[in-house]
């Protein structure tokens, strides 16, 4: 089953973009998330961000998870 809907005209709608928590919610140095690497206002505001705000929160949190980690 699709998680895409209808809209007016037959187009079909795209899915919101998944937030990437794992449930390690621990804001540390920066305000950063030390589970998915987001900030804590990337945090409060993904509810009402448009799938290419949430893909731009995504790119920043993965170059900062990226960041002192040597298997990255």
């Amino acid at each position: 089953m699709s998680d895409d809907k209808k809209m007016a005209g037959g187009a079909v709608a795209e899915a919101p973009v998944v937030s990437p928590c794992v449930s390690i919610c621990v804001l540390g140095a920066g305000d950063i998330c030390t589970g998915c690497h987001r900030s804590g206002g990337e945090i409060r505001q993904w509810v009402s961000l448009d799938n290419a705000a949430r893909r731009a929160v995504l790119k920043n949190a993965q170059a900062r998870g990226k960041v002192g980690n040597p298997f990255a």
